[in-house]
């Protein structure tokens, strides 16, 4: 099963110094048969101005993956840490008990970033920061495993059953995507545009996958996200 969401169809909210397209419920936009897809909570693409940002803020009982598109992210925590990342760069937390923290945009050109939410597999972890810097060609023309589980073999671990891989294809290439029985995905096409099992997909477009799989096709250079996890009766 596929569903193409358009991002015109998604919420979206304009605060000048902030632009959002949310893929679920979230903020201001609430829509009670958009909440979730499995175990995936929340996908914001989210654009900042320079110098701005989200203020010092709290957090709980929730995997937060913010993924670099353009720009220069720099986080602060409860926890004593601080870093900036650049494109396609992975900041992670496990919110656990509680960790208040900030994000911001120091940077010049305005920032572009994914702020994912997942769902952990139960209540009051330990909090938990990082972040690593993935070198760009490991996700050129293949999949770069970026997040799996704590049993799985990526460098970012959570504490979840789910694995985050991104690529760039190049115009005209190819490449495919297992979403294996009880098992399901979320795609974002992040930039360019592609065709999905013959489905046109563009740009800040989203795609919801069961147990189907993919062949994807780059009609313009693409850059796309998959979120893969145990298909759930949480699921739309």
């Amino acid at each position: 099963m596929l569903r193409k969401i358009e991002s015109k169809n998604m919420g979206s909210s304009d605060m000048g110094w902030l632009k959002s397209i949310f893929h679920f419920s979230f903020a201001q936009y609430y829509n009670p048969y958009n909440m979730n897809f499995g175990v995936l909570r929340v996908i914001n693409d989210d654009l900042v101005q320079a110098n701005t940002g989200f203020e010092l803020h709290p957090h709980r009982d929730m995997e937060i993956i913010s993924y670099v598109v353009r720009g220069q992210l720099t986080h602060g925590d409860s926890m004593g840490n601080r870093n900036s990342l650049g494109r396609g760069h992975v900041q992670y937390m496990s919110a656990g008990t509680e960790v208040y923290h900030s994000e911001h945009n120091l940077g010049e050109e305005t920032l572009r970033f994914l702020q994912i939410w997942i769902l952990p597999d139960k209540k009051g972890h330990k909090p938990n920061y990082g972040d690593y810097s993935f070198a760009w060609d490991d996700r050129k023309n293949k999949w770069l495993h970026m997040v799996s589980s704590k049993t799985g073999d990526a460098e970012i671990k959570i504490n979840q059953d789910i694995n985050i891989y991104s690529t760039e294809l190049d115009k005209g290439k190819e490449i495919s995507f297992p979403v294996k029985e009880d098992r399901q995905a979320y795609l974002v096409q992040i930039e360019g545009r592609s065709s999905i099992n013959d489905v046109d997909i563009y740009e800040r477009d989203g795609m919801e996958i069961v147990e189907e799989d993919l062949l994807i096709k780059a009609i313009e250079t693409s850059h796309l996200l998959i979120i893969e996890m145990n298909k759930q009766a949480l699921s739309r």
